[in-house]
């Protein structure tokens, strides 16, 4: 077998193998991690919930994910990312199962945090996974694939959330069903990835042996550059300028992200006298676009070889359509349109950003600046909920929520054009 052959094969191999399971992974995650977003149209009522209370509830995820994540990452690089992402995964299907029988704000308020805890480290994880699985000019397209699960289990869940919201079997509110149903899959797909995925290159039983040496010495040369070039340990690392401004870049941009997010079903609900099921389709119209807005950004980042401007532009076009959206609100295809420019925006960023820190850093110090990227800028996530939620709840409106999270996302981009040493090293197949 020639070298471009089996270069090629192990190419297909690769993909094939990894991105479907880890796709429907984070499709399941992502889910039980913003369900609640759909369960508020009625939960709230139920339970006489505020805005406030709700978007705290949602937000205190974050502080739960913040406290394991770095921890788990680099048990993950150290350990095995089979057996974590099993645990992980197991873990918080149990607790999204529970939080159908949240009866109080405390209760509801302790099951956030725990489902936080329960899922701390999975996204770094997988993020370093895939960069042990693939190379510098495959990543953004990687990493686009396996985020697109993101608007693919909004586009999925949006209405099927909404549908479960109308059932009422054995006299429990569709709510409550909704988490026992979308938390089972969680549990199952845990089980199945503990028996499916492959730690290492040289476990893979699913490559033959030279193309396990071919793809084990491609793998070596990258992190061989990047050693010679950077050479970070993780105590540098978490200290480097970059590793510091993506943390704060993540921060402000995930505010935008969860804050639309969370919120979004109840806005659009506010926009008209549509049925719940209704809702449930207009919000998958958004991220429908994003999907494709997500994996053509990512194409266009390995192509051309460029990280940061691709990102740049992205978070952008996300501020302007959020920005657009408070002038055309509440008239309904204007602000649908809008929001779904915001969305698009928001969402395409994901893949050149992720790429970037995996440029200069490797093993132990990827995964601990990963992890502190992600546990650190995921505290937006408890930031941009609780504003948006207490702006909604003081001022009956969610036009100063949505001001709060077109500054941030502007910060964000503003912060991604001071970045160096990412700026547009790639290593060379």
């Amino acid at each position: 077998m020639t070298l471009s052959s089996i270069e090629n094969t192990v190419r297909k191999k690769r993909f094939l193998r990894i991105i479907p399971l880890i796709f429907a992974l984070y499709i399941i995650t992502f889910l039980d991690r913003v369900n609640i977003s759909y369960a508020a149209l009625t939960m709230t009522k139920d339970l006489h919930f505020t805005a406030a209370i709700f978007g705290l509830g949602a937000g205190i995820f974050f502080i739960g994910y913040f406290v394991l994540e770095i921890p788990v990452t680099v048990w993950i690089q150290k350990w095995s990312a089979r057996k974590w992402v099993a645990r992980i995964m197991i873990g918080w299907g149990i607790v999204s199962v529970l939080t159908a029988f949240t009866n109080t704000e405390g209760q509801f308020y302790g099951l956030r945090f725990a489902l936080g805890l329960g899922e701390a480290g999975f996204f770094p994880g997988i993020i370093l996974y895939i960069s042990h699985w693939f190379t510098g000019r495959e990543k953004a397209v990687a990493y686009s694939m396996f985020l697109a699960a993101v608007p693919v289990s909004q586009i999925i869940g949006a209405p099927l959330s909404t549908h479960i919201l109308s059932v009422d079997w054995l006299d429990m509110q569709g709510w409550r069903w909704l988490f026992i149903l979308e938390g089972i899959p969680s549990i199952i797909l845990g089980m199945f990835a503990f028996l499916y995925l492959t730690d290492k290159p040289s476990q893979a039983k699913w490559l033959t042996q030279d193309e396990k040496n071919w793809f084990e010495s491609k793998m070596a040369s990258e992190n061989k550059i990047k050693d010679t070039k950077y050479g970070l340990s993780w105590k540098h690392a978490i200290k480097e300028r970059d590793v510091i401004l993506l943390v704060l870049i993540y921060f402000f941009w995930i505010i935008g992200f969860y804050g639309l997010g969370f919120f979004l079903p109840t806005i659009i609900d506010g926009l008209g006298h549509q049925s719940v099921t209704s809702v449930g389709y207009l919000v998958a119209i958004p991220y429908v676009a994003a999907f494709f807005g997500l994996i053509l950004v990512g194409r266009s980042s390995d192509k051309k070889r460029e990280r940061k401007w691709h990102a740049f532009f992205s978070l952008v076009v996300g501020a302007v359509g959020l920005g657009l959206s408070i002038m055309v609100y509440p008239n309904l295809v204007l602000s649908m349109a809008m929001f779904t420019i915001a969305t698009v925006g928001i969402y395409s960023a994901f893949g050149p950003f992720w790429s970037l820190p995996t440029i200069f850093l490797t093993e132990t110090s990827a995964a601990v600046s990963i992890g502190l990227i992600n546990s650190i800028g995921n505290l937006g996530g408890f930031i941009g909920p609780s504003i948006v939620g207490y702006l909604k709840t003081s001022t009956d409106s969610y036009s100063l929520g949505s001001i709060f999270m077109v500054a941030s996302l502007l910060i964000a981009a503003c912060l991604i054009l001071a970045l160096k040493k990412t700026k547009d090293f790639v290593p060379s197949e």
